[in-house]
């Protein structure tokens, strides 16, 4: 049970959120058995292995592992703590949340200032739209017309002015906010002479919106050179992380819900979003300047699982940006590259060539593996001999990593025009690389005793989990576990037995992470219906009787070490004993 929730709470919540309902609002599930049948939200795949268990009510991939319960879910779809999860299925219910029994003073103070940081950074967004509108920000006015921003994409994006260092700090303290809670907001900060004043002061302001319409932060742009950041954001807050937000991603939420999206574009910052989305492209989220992060790579995985990245025309020439491209990849996102005229932004281009311009350089995206090549390419003169022998070494690493042969067929002969080498050549070359990635990899372990013992109790513990006929009155408390996780479930289930309450699969999910890879294997289990033969019930008996012979060998050589160390004679008889009947208690196993 999740800290400070009732637990009847959360029961009823669970009761009123069917989680066959509630998934099918995200994805399409298709019914199958007992079972409904998705492709899993949180990798990427072809073929169906997201399982949702109805009548367990938890979800489980086949695939990649993850499992969880309704809220579980939620929290992973929404990118939302356990809280705001609970908060968006009882709102979905229409089940009132509890009141600040919601936990010890500490939470209570944490919830209070989140809602009043909240309550802060949409005072202050009022307030710069209404500097923006008052007559008095001309600089700022006269930027947004520089960039051909219409008034309703400023209205839409909510832009705002900030006049000055004083205004803001005074306009919150008139409102009654405490100075402790404007801090925290990160909208206000301290000067060097422990003054209140505006973070962002005399730049033009872009509110930083949440998935759920929340301000949550602000970038700022500065209006003339400056030796200040063209642009920067408000610090890090109790609501605010940079590497877990994604800039536009409200609007891209609505747009979503209205017509779907086909794939979702990430640009590098403010301008070329709004840019963007005035063009006509309203699938435009930006980094906000930041590499990309793994939270934002899961983020963008919840609207689309294609991506194209748009950043600078020089981007090609910056190394950190293909390790943000990777994480994306690694999060089973499919990566495409823009590339854009040298020296050229995303606004450059649609102010230069129009919406039909971009929309070339969108359909004209190269994948992630080419684009490496590309940057590798960037980083040699290939008239020098020493430099096009390195680059081919480089180049050759880019196309090992290619998920088919047919693609690695299609690189070396990229590679073969560019340098003039023989395809026989580079394809030996390539073959002989040193497997350095296979060499990382942890060994596959063989079918040793360990092995077995594992398997066994996952078996035993899945066949009493989901109520095998063969299982049902089995004592759980005569086999001993070794794996903590085994024996935490091992405990759930018996405790639940001996109130006589129902054993439930996702009753887990409220004890467990849902990344336990343990869990997971146990949960792997439940794929068909592998409990109902005779065969399973036999294995079952097997596997019970693998743990008890794993048992009575431990117990026996503990007993032959204390024989070997005891002194006395009749001590030394009674253990003696005492093994014996263990080694005939085995051999009638």
């Amino acid at each position: 049970m999740q800290k400070g929730l009732d637990s009847e709470f959360l029961a009823q919540l669970k009761n009123k959120n069917d989680i066959v309902d509630v998934i099918s609002s995200y994805i399409p599930l298709t019914k199958k058995g007992m079972n409904f049948w998705a492709c899993c939200p949180f990798h990427q795949e072809r073929t169906p292995s997201f399982s949702v268990n109805a009548p367990e009510q938890f979800y489980h991939c086949f695939g990649c592992g993850a499992s969880g319960d309704v809220i579980s879910f939620v929290r992973e779809m929404e990118s939302v703590d356990f809280i705001d999860a609970v908060r968006i299925l009882a709102e979905r219910a229409h089940i009132p949340m509890p009141d600040v029994s919601l936990d010890s003073e500490k939470t209570a103070e944490k919830k209070r200032k989140r809602d009043q940081v909240l309550k802060i950074l949409n005072a202050c967004a009022h307030f710069y739209l209404d500097n923006l509108n008052s007559g008095r920000a001309d600089a700022h006015v006269e930027y947004i017309l520089s960039r051909k921003l219409s008034a309703s994409t400023v209205r839409r994006f909510g832009l705002g002015a900030s006049l000055d260092f004083k205004t803001l700090p005074q306009f919150l303290l008139d409102k009654g906010f405490r100075r402790e809670d404007i801090l925290d907001s990160g909208a206000v900060t301290l000067s060097d002479n422990g003054k209140l004043i505006d973070a962002q002061g005399g730049r033009l302001i872009f509110p930083i919106i949440n998935a759920f319409g929340d301000v949550v932060a602000f970038g700022g742009r500065v209006l003339e050179k400056t030796d200040f950041a063209k642009y920067k954001n408000t610090k890090e807050t109790i609501v605010f992380d940079k590497s877990k937000n994604l800039y536009n991603i409200n609007l891209v939420k609505k747009e979503k819900k209205a017509a779907g999206l086909k794939n979702l574009i990430v640009a590098e910052g403010y301008m070329d979003t709004v840019s963007l989305w005035q063009a006509g492209f309203h699938n435009v989220v930006a980094s906000m300047g930041t590499s990309l992060t793994k939270e934002q790579a899961r983020l963008a995985k919840r609207y689309a699982s294609d991506v194209l990245i748009s950043y600078d025309g020089d981007f090609a020439g910056q190394k950190g940006a293909v390790r943000g491209l990777e994480i994306l990849r690694d999060e089973g996102l499919n990566v495409r590259v823009v590339a854009l005229p040298e020296g050229l932004d995303p606004d450059d281009v649609v102010k230069r060539y129009g919406s039909e311009g971009y929309q070339k350089c969108l359909d004209e995206a190269m994948p992630l593996i080419d684009f490496k090549l590309a940057v590798v390419g960037r980083r040699y003169d290939l008239n020098k001999t020493e430099e096009k022998r390195e680059y081919i070494r480089e180049a050759l690493k880019v196309i090992r990593e290619a998920d088919s042969e047919s693609v690695r067929e299609d690189l070396l002969r990229t590679l073969r025009d560019k340098t003039g080498m023989t395809y026989e050549s580079l394809r030996r070359d390539l073959d002989n690389l040193p497997a350095a990635a296979a060499q990382q990899e942890e060994p596959v372990r063989g079918e040793d005793g360990s092995d077995r013992t594992i398997k066994a109790c996952r078996f035993i513990l899945a066949s009493v989990l989901f109520r095998a006929k063969y299982a049902k009155n089995f004592d759980l408390s005569c086999v001993k576990f070794d794996d903590p996780v085994h024996n935490i479930i091992a405990e759930y289930i018996i405790g639940r037995q001996k109130r006589g309450e129902n054993v439930r699969a996702s009753d887990l999910f409220a004890i467990f992470d849902e990344e336990t890879p343990e869990l997971s294997a146990i949960l792997d289990l439940s794929l068909g219906d592998p409990f109902a033969t005779p065969e399973a019930e036999k294995y079952f008996e097997d596997c019970v009787r693998t743990l008890k012979r794993q048992q009575i060998d431990r117990e026996v050589s503990l007993l032959r070490v204390q024989c070997d160390a005891e002194p006395e004679q009749d001590k030394k008889r009674q253990i003696t004993r005492r093994i014996l009947e263990l080694i005939m208690q085995q051999k009638n196993l």
